[in-house]
This record gives structure tokens, C-alpha cells and sequence, in this order.
């Protein structure tokens, strides 16, 4: 399961990853922080951290149960004495400055919530969530109040209430109510389509009490939507209804860049637009010394500089503009930091190996709306000729795995074939999937030699003949007697020297693939429309996974405009594993569902999968602190991290 504003990169649909991994925003507040990104881009969430029922909260029409926390599988590891995670230095100094670079080329606007432009990078650290996740739980699913100091349930699901903290304060000091909370479902429900779908079991919003919001769901069973709720962004009614320091009337429904009222730890100092903006710690903020606040927050300003090129970046980091860098290119981390600020100990370099609780998917994405695209047969015929093996070997220093699940890297990926529980579900059907899906395991075919690479492509032409093509001397031509052509749209140039070795490839079988790079903003504004023929992205999954699944491949997701089911699948069978998904009812169905669903859509060959990497490479300057040892599943930069002076006097520079 995702929050419907999730946990996640900017970089969620390839402009700047190689590897295109969809990795969670580290350590910018488990709930709340890249939420944002998500909504701004008009995508739907990445997959965040799950937040199901650990139990009833009330049995028969008793009183309702309060709890502080809640979990998929079992109890939540922090009780509600708990003083701080575990993984926090509780006693972090405050103060310095921390430069990052911006996840996209530029941004142009601050509204938090509209699928239309480019939001800037950090505004979570503005807004609150009503709740919260820590960063070292195996079950990444446990969620603690923030804004709400406890949440109640009934048996059937049917609806959920958050209890909000009375010390909640906004920057301007009113306070946080259930209205704000309403105003902000509904707003965002109104305004966003991807959110809009993401809850539409999701009916209701009222106050209940002095403190109480009720949520009522059109659906009972669904073990995600009371929690799911939780991670709504909270944004202040009051000042978006309001006059900006012109007496002009706010509107959420527009982009601005009048810096808004938050809630957070912290607030906007600066805004350059479209190249900088730097947020500053807010000293009075009502949060602080919340238990899932203790030791984060630690700087006292975080500044995000735009560049247009990746490269410039990267220099910048070198020439101390920047503090931290996440290498996102092999060839780099190989050759790029041969420097004295690296020698000398000034720059640490890391690979981190944290533990996987995040899979992903990532690969080329054929718009299957267009015809060349819907036959099975020719996306598999794509995966043929692509050579992950020799781009490993050439390009990528042997660093990278090739990807062969929707759920890589966790144990939610499929694997040999069906049996016990996943094949009766499976069973259920039997007549709507391929049927390789139940007699061979799924295998990407591998290349790296001539001999297997003209096997490989060999297999794509018959597969291409089986679909009703043909070869006419070098030019593969389609049952309308026209060529086969097609455009890669990229996100950017890093991924064009990835696909430029596959356009060739596909030459030899007589296909041409034009290869497009453009700017953030005009992709992201062309996958919104689907004016596309194929795209290089991803997902993100989480060991939890659920109602995301629906926008993410469902049917009718297809055609809602900023959903993440880029590829257009409408499947009945998919539709169908979905919903065995969302509504198991123990670990080992959710688990058994997840299995047969993963291998529907490989059997279906929505995605030809491309490859990722399962460590973090980090390199920062020398100047900051942090717990040791990390966190176990993220790095944690920058929340639990901090300015260490006596460093930064040695290194030289930074804030």
C-alpha cells in the first residue's frame, strides 16, 4: 500500500535515474515529504509505506478504541511511552545549513496539491500528515499519529476517525482543526485527478467531535482505507481562502509563488524562482518534541539549487556548492571522483546496503493505446533485442541486476511456477491470462554473447511474424503495410546513451525507435496527456501493497489523465488479481495474490523490465553527523542527520 501522496523521488518517472529506481525521498519525513512531488507532477503515489489494521478497534457497539499507533502484522514496535526511534540521536545539535540539488531541472509553483506544473522540491517540510512511519520497523507498514494523537476504527472498516493533538499549530499560531482537515480532502479530491481516484471508496469527511474527523467509506473490508487516510496532506484553510500582502484573494486552485503557511518544522526563508528556494527551521515549532519528531529536523536550513544539466550538477557538487550527492549513473561512480576533496577525506564516498523493503519496477513502457502496441506478441518480440548484458559490461562496470518482477527485490516477486494458494487464485482466471503464465517460469531472455544476442534477435522477428508482420529486406513492415517506427520519450538525456545501443539493435530487425529527450516539464506534461509511443520509468512497491495497485495498472485507471498506469492496460484477469490483492484477508493471501498478480503482468509483458541497483551510493562533504548506526532501511539524510561544526572547520566551507 502508498498513501495517496506518497514517499518518493521527483526523479519518479526518469529524468535524472539511470536507473530510474524509484527510490523513496530519504529521510525527508517518512509520510509527508515528497507527497508533494507526487501530487505536483499529477502522478499518482509511489508506493509508501503500508498503514493496515492490526486488530478491531471496537468489538460490537462498544466504545470505540483510541490507538496511538497501528500496524499490518502485529504491533507497532514504539508503544505509546515511547520517547523517541531508536535510530535518532535524541541529542542532535541544532543549526547549519544543508545544499542539495533539485530532483527536477526547475520548478514554478508552491500549491502543494495540483496535477499542473513543477512544485518545488522540499515543501513537505511545510505540511503535516495526520500520520507518520518510522524508518527501522520490518513491518513498514506501522504508522504513529502527528497531527492526530490517536485514531479509531469499527470492525467492519466502514469508516475512520483521527483525533487531532490541541497543541497543532500553524506558523501563524491558530491552530490546526478538523476543518482544515476536511478542506483539504475535499480539495484535494476535487482538484487532483489521480487523488480524486485514488479515493473514491472514500465518501465523506465530517467533524465528529471538538478534535474528531470522521472519514466514511462506500466499502467495508478494505483494510487500507481507514489508514491509507492517515497520510492526507493537511493544508490551512484560512490562509488559501484568504488575501495575499496585496489584498488579492488566494486560490487553491492556482499555482503560486507567494511562499504559504505551514504547519511543519519548517517554513520558507527564500524563493528564487525556478532556480533556488531555502527553507529555515521554525524555533517555536508546536511539533518538536513529539516522539517521532525527537533528533530530526536537525538543520537549521535546507536550501535546493536548480540546474538545468546533470553534469553541471555534479560539478557543482565538486566546487563545495552542493553538500550531498546520490550517484545515479555507474559510469560516474567509477571514474568521476578521482579528486583531491575525495582523497584528501573531504568528500566521503559510500556504498550503503540497506535492507530491502521497497521493490520496483523499471524498464520501456509501450503506450499499448497504440495499435503497434497491442499485440503481446510484439512487446515480447521488444524484449528480445534488448542486451542488458552487454550494457552491464560496456556501460555499467557490471553494477546493475536485471529486473524480472513487478516486485523486484522484495519477496513479493514471483518466482518458478504457480502452486498452493497462488495457483488458485491463479485458477480464477485461467481463461483471461496467457498460458505460459501457469507452464513456464518467467525468464528475460539473456544476451552478452553473438550467439545468444542473434538467437534473441532471431525469436523477435518470428515473434513479429506471428503477430502479423513481416520482414521486407531491412524494414519490418506492420499488417497496414506501413513501417514499423515508434518514439522513446525520455525524461532528460540520461538515459539516451542507454537507448541509443537499443535503437540499434532494433535496426537490425528492421524497426526504427526514434529516441526524444525533452525537459521536465514538457514530459511530464505529454505522459499526462499520453501523447506518447513509449517511456523509460517506474514504480515503487512496498511489502504492503494494495489499493496503488489499481492506479498503477488497473482498468480504470487507463484513461484518468496523471494516473501512474502509463502503459493503458485494461485486463479483466489484471482487474480481477487486483482486488485478491486489496482485500486479503491474512499475510499469505495478500502475499499468494501479490505472486499471481506480478506474474499476469510479466506474462502479459507490459513493461520490457531494464535493471536497477539495490545499495545507495551516496558521497557528501565531510561536515555533517549522524547515527550510527543508520537507520535500517533508509539513509536518513536529511532528517536524522546534523551540522557538525568541528568538521566543517576541518573541510573547509558549507553553511
Amino acid at each position: 500500500m502508498r498513501c495517496g501522496l506518497a514517499r518518493t523521488a521527483a526523479a519518479s518517472i526518469g529524468r535524472r535515474e539511470e536507473t530510474a529506481a524509484d527510490r523513496p525521498a530519504r529521510g525527508l519525513r517518512g509520510a509527508g515529504a515528497a507527497l508533494l512531488v507526487a501530487v505536483g507532477l499529477g502522478l499518482a503515489a509511489l508506493p509508501a509505506t503500508a498503514v493496515a489494521q492490526d486488530a478491531p478497534a471496537a468489538t460490537g457497539g462498544g466504545e470505540p478504541v483510541w490507538r496511538h499507533a497501528t500496524a499490518l502484522a502485529g504491533t507497532p514496535k514504539y508503544g505509546p511511552d515511547a520517547k523517541h526511534f531508536d535510530y535518532v540521536n535524541p541529542d542532535a545539535p541544532k543549526g547549519g545549513t544543508v545544499r542539495l540539488g533539485g530532483a527536477s531541472q526547475t520548478f514554478d509553483t508552491l500549491n502543494p496539491i495540483l496535477p499542473r506544473g513543477v512544485p518545488a522540491d522540499g515543501l513537505g517540510l511545510l505540511y503535516e500528515t495526520l500520520t507518520t512511519s518510522s524508518l527501522d520497523e520490518l513491518d513498514i507498514s506501522a504508522s504513529y499519529g502527528l497531527l492526530s494523537e490517536a485514531l479509531s476504527y469499527p470492525d467492519d472498516l466502514s469508516s475512520v476517525t483521527f483525533r487531532l493533538r490541541p497543541e497543532a499549530r500553524w506558523h501563524d499560531g491558530q491552530p490546526v482543526t478538523p476543518e482544515d482537515v476536511i478542506w483539504s480532502f475535499e480539495q484535494l479530491k476535487a482538484l487532483n485527478p489521480t487523488q480524486r481516484f485514488y479515493y473514491q471508496h472514500v465518501v465523506k469527511a465530517e467533524k465528529t467531535g471538538e478534535r474528531d474527523v470522521t472519514f466514511t467509506f462506500d466499502e467495508t473490508g478494505n483494510r487500507e482505507l481507514p489508514h491509507i487516510v492517515g497520510q492526507l496532506l493537511v493544508l490551512p484553510k484560512h490562509w488559501w481562502e484568504g488575501k495575499d500582502a496585496n489584498g488579492n484573494q488566494r486560490s487553491i486552485e492556482n499555482g503560486t509563488l507567494e511562499p504559504p503557511l505551514g504547519s511543519g518544522p519548517y517554513r520558507i526563508a527564500r524563493v528564487d524562482a525556478g532556480r533556488s528556494i531555502t527553507y529555515e527551521r521554525v524555533p517555536d515549532y508546536w511539533g518538536a518534541s513529539l516522539m517521532a519528531n525527537v533528533g530530526t529536523n536537525n538543520f537549521d536550513r535546507i536550501s535546493y539549487e536548480y540546474y538545468r544539466d546533470l553534469t553541471v550538477e555534479f560539478e557543482a557538487f565538486k566546487a563545495d556548492k552542493i553538500d550531498y550527492w546520490t550517484e545515479n549513473e555507474a559510469k560516474r561512480w567509477n571514474t568521476g571522483y578521482d579528486i583531491p576533496a575525495v582523497r584528501e577525506g573531504r568528500i566521503l564516498k559510500e556504498d550503503v546496503a540497506l535492507e530491502q523493503v521497497s521493490g520496483v519496477m523499471v524498464g520501456f513502457v509501450p503506450n499499448i493505446r497504440r495499435p503497434l502496441f497491442t499485440d503481446r506478441r510484439v512487446r515480447q518480440a521488444l524484449n528480445h533485442v534488448f542486451d542488458f548484458e552487454e550494457l552491464n559490461k560496456s556501460l555499467f562496470y557490471g553494477q546493475y541486476e536485471r529486473i524480472d518482477s513487478f516486485f523486484y527485490g522484495i519477496p513479493l516477486a514471483s518466482s518458478g511456477l504457480p502452486e498452493g494458494q497462488e495457483l488458485e487464485i491463479l485458477d480464477k482466471v485461467r481463461d483471461q491470462v496467457p498460458a505460459e503464465v501457469f507452464t513456464v517460469p518467467y525468464d528475460n531472455p539473456v544476451g552478452g554473447t553473438p550467439e545468444n544476442v542473434r538467437t534473441n534477435l532471431r525469436r523477435a522477428v518470428e515473434l513479429f511474424r506471428e503477430a502479423g508482420y513481416r520482414l521486407e529486406g531491412n524494414q519490418m513492415i506492420g499488417p497496414d503495410g506501413q513501417p514499423v517506427t515508434f518514439e522513446l520519450l525520455l525524461n532528460g538525456s540520461t538515459i539516451e546513451r542507454v537507448a541509443l545501443p537499443y535503437a540499434q539493435a532494433l535496426k537490425r530487425i528492421g524497426v526504427t525507435m526514434t529516441i526524444r529527450p525533452v525537459d521536465s516539464n514538457q514530459f511530464v506534461s505529454r505522459v499526462r496527456s499520453r501523447d506518447f509511443d513509449m517511456i523509460y520509468t517506474g514504480w515503487g512497491q512496498s511489502l504492503s501493497p494494495g489499493n496503488e495497485q489499481m492506479d498503477y495498472w488497473g482498468s480504470a485507471a487507463a484513461d484518468s489523465e496523471s494516473s501512474r498506469n502509463y502503459a493503458g492496460i485494461k485486463d479483466p484477469a489484471v482487474d480481477a488479481l487486483i482486488r485478491e490483492v486489496v482485500f486479503a484477508r491474512d499475510r499469505a493471501t495478500l502475499e499468494a495474490a501479490t505472486r499471481a498478480l506480478d506474474r499476469v503482468l510479466l506474462g502479459n509483458q507490459f513493461v520490457i523490465p531494464s535493471y536497477t541497483i539495490l545499495t545507495d551510493r551516496i558521497a557528501y562533504w565531510n561536515r555533517f553527523g549522524h547515527p550510527d548506526p543508520l537507520p535500517r532501511f533508509d539513509v536518513g539524510f536529511p532528517s536524522v542527520w546534523w551540522f557538525d561544526t568541528e568538521k566543517a572547520a576541518k573541510t573547509g566551507g558549507g553553511g
